[in-house]
């Protein structure tokens, strides 16, 4: 075989749990032998909690890393440092067609600042969202990650104006749908159901399993602005009691809320209430959940998408989104932090079945597909 014949190698990038749902279609699509490439998958490690890596490899289906960095915990300057300082002699010695990296975590803009000095092509899947809000460091990762990219995928078409104004050529911009969604619609046949998760999962002897039978509320709680701060933190806890009052809540705890609200002393405010915690969950446990959920309350970006997907209200504790689709056509609704707000959507939501929405344009389950098919086209204008 020539190395004209050779299939063009992609570099794929993951390091978090956001990703893995991402890279999981995209590497099925990228390895159709029509095309003409070949997939080789990178992990930095960014993510470390080694169980929960593999147990969302394994119900994805996502093939082993062919490299793992091992990159670790850290902060956001010492975890990039980190990421770039391991991928650069990884680069120099697979010297790929094209390094694909996903979503807006510190592992992408790294591996993509990295790639660009060494003119390695940047495919950026997941491209211009935006929520306009510079505090969060996912956003900075977002704007400069587009900037230095040469072909940018787009989830919705809100996004493209958002890239063309930062100047970004309209040539390099491809709306494809929405990757996370191949994933969701991919596994929805084999999501645990909500008892069978709560079998599975031991709960505090603190914490008395609430009655499920009427329903109940879906919970996640991770992003800085509303864990780091005690004061907002016990805020939004207390908000929690009283929603479950007229709801019961389960609540996978991201471990780095755990430690925040220990931190903080604010356990009883968890404990007295009728939330039932549990440990984050893998992905298929976490589906079942949040399909059969009455209503989700959370600050996290992707189940804002999944849950629009699913038809399933969703009150998202943030100012803003960088996924204005999930609300303009969805069943998203913004409502910040403020108890008064957040008490006021849930019980319209509870008395009226919350926003029915619709599911957006190309969230279809073929945006991997499409991605892979345009990549296939774009590598052979390559030199």
């Amino acid at each position: 075989m020539t190395d004209i014949d050779k299939p063009a190698q992609i570099l794929c990038v993951v390091g978090a749990r956001p990703n893995f749902m991402k890279i999981a279609p995209i590497m099925r699509a990228l390895n159709n032998p029509d095309l003409g490439l070949s997939a080789c998958l990178l992990h930095t490690g960014q993510h470390y909690d080694a169980a929960m890596k593999k147990s969302f490899f394994d119900q994805l289906q996502i093939p082993e890393p062919d490299i793992d960095l091992g990159v670790g915990s850290g902060s956001h300057a010492v975890q990039t440092a980190e990421i770039m300082k391991r991928f650069e002699p990884v680069l120099d010695e697979i010297i790929p067609k094209a390094v694909l990296v996903v979503g807006d975590v510190n592992s992408t803009i790294a591996c993509a600042l990295v790639a660009v000095k060494k003119n390695v092509p940047v495919i950026h899947v997941e491209a211009g969202l935006r929520s306009g809000d510079r505090a969060m460091p996912e956003e900075i990762n977002r704007v400069l990650t587009d900037q230095i990219s040469d072909l940018l995928f787009t989830t919705e078409k809100t996004a493209e104006p958002n890239l063309t104004n930062e100047g970004i050529d309209v040539g390099r911009i491809h709306f494809a749908g929405n990757v996370m969604i191949d994933t969701l619609l991919f596994n929805l046949d084999r999501a645990v159901s909500t008892e069978q998760t709560i079998e599975a999962s031991p709960y505090p002897e603190s914490s008395a399993l609430p009655d499920l039978s009427k329903g109940y509320g879906l919970v996640t709680l991770h992003r800085p602005s509303n864990v780091d701060e005690p004061i907002v933190l016990e805020r939004l806890l207390k908000v929690l009691g009283q929603v479950s009052t007229e709801l019961p809540l389960i609540f996978p705890v991201h471990p780095r809320t755990k430690n925040k609200i220990a931190e903080a002393g604010l356990e009883p405010l968890i404990a007295n209430a009728n939330v039932y915690c549990l440990p984050p969950l893998g992905y298929l446990e976490m589906l079942g959940v949040m399909k059969d959920a009455k209503l989700v309350l959370t600050d996290s970006g992707g189940i804002q998408e999944e849950t629009t997907a699913l038809g399933v209200p969703c009150i998202t504790l943030r100012e803003n989104t960088e996924r204005p689709i999930t609300v303009e056509e969805g069943t998203n609704t913004i409502v910040g932090s403020d108890p008064d707000k957040i008490l006021a959507c849930v019980s319209n939501t509870l008395e009226t079945g919350g926003k029915s929405g619709m599911v957006p344009e190309l969230w279809d389950g073929k945006a991997a597909e499409r991605i892979a098919k345009i990549i296939s086209d774009w590598v052979k204008t390559l030199s």
